[in-house]
Order: C-alpha cells, then structure tokens, then sequence
C-alpha cells in the first residue's frame, strides 16, 4: 500500500510515479472525505447526462435552463465543500508551519474561481 501523505506535500502520482502538470502537490483526504467528494461527481455527472438526453429528447429550452441550473448550484456546492476542507486542512497547517505564502495562494484560488 502506499505511503499516505498527511497534506498537501509534494510527491510523485502513485500510479505513475509522474507529477501532475497542475501542482506538484498532494492532499490526503480521509475515507469518508474522498468518498462524499466522489458521490458528489458522480451525481454531478448524472446531471449532466439528464441535460444531455434532454437535449437530444428536444426537451423545451426553459426545462433544459433550469436543469443546468441545477448542475451549476451543485458544482458551486462541490467547490465550496472543497475549498473549506482546503482552508481547515492544508491552509491551517501550511500557516502553522510558518510557510505564509499560503495566504496569497488561496487568495490566487479564489481570485481564479470566483470568476
């Protein structure tokens, strides 16, 4: 089994011992964190798919709208979910080790997701 990180470290993708193209980084989540995150996509992704078979269904334009609504409003809540687990974890213990530059990437994250 392979070594689980606490938070945030730095360290290869298990699987192929490659770095991410978007961060180097790694966050450990518990169990039960990564299992809601996941249940979260993948109702997501069904969402999704009921908006794509409305759309081939020639479902009425409002219905459609308000479907996609449905998926923003969730994966608004996906990322709010996340970004407070960021903040109690990984903000909180980068802060408590002294590295500060902490602040100003969450402050780059919201800036970014917040568009």
């Amino acid at each position: 089994m392979a070594e689980k990180k606490k938070c945030c470290g730095s360290a290869p993708l298990p699987e192929t011992g490659e770095v991410s193209p978007v961060s180097a980084r790694r966050k450990h989540r518990s169990e039960k964190e990564y299992k809601d995150l996941m249940n979260r996509l993948k109702r997501i992704e069904g969402q999704v798919r009921g908006v794509q078979k409305m759309l081939e269904s020639e479902a009425y334009c409002p219905d459609i709208l308000i479907q996609v609504s449905a998926v923003n409003s969730a994966l608004n809540s996906f990322s709010k979910t996340l970004l407070a687990s960021h903040m109690k974890s990984c903000v909180v213990e980068d802060i408590r080790a002294g590295r500060d530059d902490v602040i100003d990437e969450l402050l780059d994250t919201l800036q970014k997701v917040m568009k």
